[in-house]
């Protein structure tokens, strides 16, 4: 009988130290921070639409999507808004700080069986581009492998549009890929399309026979969602996020339950068909 007390166990609950290698300031209350371990590579390996605890002792912890492709082999990156304790410390460091991270955590979009073929559209709203960043990049870096791609992006005023590089150059810039962007309201030296997302969808018309993946504010994923219903799209061809009350990432404290789902565990990542199965709490 071998034994096994020299092996190593990972505590799941216990954040791995990593280094702050890049911040990028997106937006004035938004920051990429790119993030490695201390000697270079990435903390752990994760698929699209998955998401991390950051903490930061002692102020505590949160959850943040990771923004990033698994295809980046060297760091991972989230995308932080400042809107609290957490992340107004977070704003505050410098190059080459250190924090704490756990994961990854929960479920991804089906990059390799569901959505492998097919035309994809993606409708984000503001900091809400951040989950579906990691699965854009993840199908243009294995372009071969997808259909046509449509990515509509929205935000209140330019100044909030994130990863302007990506939204600007990168992605306009590979074959059959089209980026729609709109501001809520006019803005002076703003000469694109001004309007909700819900109703740029609406007047785009796309086509039915693709997969829609939609993050943003909860408002603007509600009438996205009844938008593309209206216009012939299935509640099966469409995904979306449900990152909230998460706090221990393994579903043990139940703060993240509903009904008999934990969205840290059978989440983040739902199928529009699922939500109807979920009490109307969330």
């Amino acid at each position: 009988m071998s034994c096994s007390c020299n092996e190593e166990h990972v505590n799941p609950l216990i954040p791995e130290i990593v280094v702050i290698a890049e911040m990028r300031a997106d937006t004035q209350d938004v920051t990429t921070f790119r993030v490695t371990k201390p000697g270079g590579g990435k903390p752990f390996e994760h698929m699209p639409g998955q998401c991390a605890m950051i903490s930061v002792p002692p102020l505590g912890e949160a959850i943040f999507s990771i923004t990033s492709s698994p295809t980046q082999k060297d760091f991972i990156e989230f995308s932080v808004k400042r809107c609290g304790e957490v992340t107004e410390y977070l704003h505050s460091l410098e190059v080459g700080s250190e924090i704490g991270v756990r994961g990854p955590y929960g479920n991804n979009f089906p990059v390799d069986d569901v959505l492998k073929g097919k035309d994809l559209l993606f409708i984000g709203g503001g900091i809400g581009l951040a989950p579906i960043r990691s699965v854009i990049n993840y199908v243009m870096d294995n372009r071969e492998n997808y259909g046509k791609v449509d990515i509509l992006y929205g935000s209140r005023t330019p100044g909030d549009l994130v990863q302007s590089e990506d939204i600007f150059e990168n992605w306009p810039s590979r074959p059959d890929t089209k980026v729609h962007l709109t501001v809520d309201h006019e803005t002076e030296g703003w000469d694109g399309h001004v309007g909700f997302v819900p109703n740029y969808i609406k007047e785009i018309g796309f086509s039915t026979d693709k997969v829609a993946l939609i993050c943003g504010p909860p408002i603007m994923i509600k009438y996205s969602l009844q938008t593309l219903l209206e216009i012939g799209f299935k509640k099966e061809q469409i995904y979306t996020t449900l990152e909230l009350k998460m706090k221990c990432g393994v579903g043990k404290c139940g703060r993240c339950n509903i009904g008999d789902k934990y969205v840290c565990k059978d989440g983040p990542v739902f199928r529009c068909d699922e939500i109807d199965e979920l009490p109307d709490e969330y």
